[in-house]
């Protein structure tokens, strides 16, 4: 199972780090930048190939350390279809290298287009008689405010293919709880979606207990976190907030069962934006540093 895969790959390296390769352009070191702009000048391509050449030295330097990688889809599709493509082959460098791929890009719709959606990101679309992968990537992010049929296509790519989705629950954005905290009944709004996510994914259980049916909850959201775990112990989480967004060790220690297991923590900014902080040595360098203090800060809490 998908969601086996992901565990197994942060037991190996003892790290529930997921890496978010979320670029914008100033994050890009500017020897890269200056290199791509002198060939194409103020456009996009600089941006494109600027963005490919960061994220493919982020996945080489840091693939030992780190199980997983996140795109966030929105700051490739801002470049255009360039852009798009540099998503792609990102999604395929990253699991050349081994790791567990997951494209943030909260899609949900209704029928035919979630299907389009999951088709493109997990599944296969097909020609005649061949299934094509696009995207291919291990797991995606998905938006499950249209209802449960919302999520249908996802969950039925997710059985074929060996795939996993990782439900918007409870986010580390501020405003959240201007939504997700309303009350359903006798229940916060994100609690119901945590069930509805358990009850979608039953079918779709792993030898360590947990489902490929996911919930994202923010570090951010310490009580949340506790809260969700307590009522669902079945359900693995994404957990982004840390670190720049101001989420804490000790605060996600609450997402994570008494084996270690069951979550795994997103950090972009802290890690590939190292060498912002420390440019005395390559960004790469600076960005493992930072990967590695992550590790033992998580290593720490979670004990």
């Amino acid at each position: 199972m998908s969601v086996d895969r992901l565990i197994e790959a942060i037991e190996a390296k003892k790290n529930p780090t997921v890496l978010g390769l979320d670029p914008y352009p100033d994050h890009i070191p500017p020897e890269i930048l200056d290199k791509h702009a002198a060939k194409h000048g103020q456009t996009l391509k600089t941006l494109q190939g600027a963005y490919k050449e960061y994220i493919f030295a982020l996945i080489d330097a840091l693939h030992d350390l780190v199980p997983a990688v996140k795109l966030q889809s929105a700051c490739y599709e801002s470049l255009g279809p360039g852009g798009v493509e540099v998503l792609r082959q990102g999604v395929l460098r990253a699991r050349k290298k081994g790791l567990y791929v997951i494209v943030d890009a909260k899609r949900g719709d209704i029928g035919s287009t979630s299907k389009a959606y999951s088709s493109a990101y997990l599944g296969r679309v097909e020609l005649g008689d061949t299934l094509i992968p696009v995207f291919d990537a291990d797991g995606l992010t998905v938006n499950p405010y249209l209802g449960s049929d919302n999520l249908d296509p996802f969950l039925k790519d997710c059985k074929m293919y060996d795939k996993m989705i990782f439900v918007l629950c409870k986010t580390s954005n501020r405003s959240s709880s201007e939504v997700q905290e309303l009350m359903a009944g006798d229940r916060p709004l994100y609690r119901v979606i945590a069930e509805q996510v358990s009850r979608a994914g039953r079918q779709l259980a792993g030898k360590y207990g947990y489902l490929n049916t996911a919930i994202v909850a923010g570090a951010t959201q310490p009580s949340a976190i506790r809260q969700l775990r307590k009522d669902h112990p079945e359900l693995f989480f994404l957990v982004p907030g840390y670190g720049a967004q101001g989420g804490k060790a000790e605060d996600i220690a609450a997402a994570f069962d008494k084996q270690g297991r069951g979550a795994v923590v997103n950090n972009s900014r802290g890690i590939c934006c190292a060498w912002q902080k420390d440019d005395s040595v390559p960004f790469t360098e600076a960005a493992r540093k930072a990967a590695i203090g992550m590790r033992g800060d998580l290593q720490k809490a979670i004990r």
